[in-house]
């Protein structure tokens, strides 16, 4: 059982308004305690509707973003992470760099043992692109396994 107090920092969830952002907002993101840090296990966030516009045409992109983690002290916010990749809508960036601004956004926030986020995009121009980074915590022990998880990528869309 959750004491209140863990919660304070959750305030999205069950507020009863939803706003949605229409730019890059970072500061949505939201996170509580894992109840469970001295176990390893993978937590997978799976948003099939993602889109974010060309920088330079400012044409839609449509993509599904993976995110998986093994969580160390905190646990994100389901409802903020979809508030957070919701403001990417407006939001003029390559599919490389959405895909890293998660990932960058996701271990400020959690400081993970591991984390990694994939964007499969849709293809556009007849070229698909699918970027993946990855992120290992100094010290958790993964740092092998995401070096395996970067180079296997690759072959995953082929």
């Amino acid at each position: 059982m959750r004491s209140p107090d863990e919660l304070d920092g959750v305030t999205l969830l069950g507020s009863g308004a939803t706003r949605y952002a229409t730019s890059y907002s970072p500061e949505i993101l939201e996170k509580f305690p894992n109840k469970h840090p001295e176990n390893d296990y993978m937590v997978t966030l799976d948003c099939p509707e993602f889109t974010s516009l060309c920088p330079k045409t400012g044409q839609p992109d449509f993509a599904r973003i993976v995110i998986n983690y093994v969580p160390a002290a905190f646990l994100v916010e389901s409802k903020s992470l979809k508030l957070y990749l919701f403001s990417f809508r407006n939001h003029g960036d390559f599919h490389e760099d959405c895909v890293n601004v998660i990932k960058d956004d996701l271990v400020r926030l959690l400081d993970p043992k591991y984390l990694e986020v994939e964007g499969i995009f849709t293809p556009r121009g007849g070229i698909a692109i699918y970027p993946f980074a990855v992120h290992a915590g100094r010290g958790s022990g993964f740092e092998s396994f995401a070096r395996e998880r970067l180079f296997a990528a690759a072959d995953r869309r082929r």
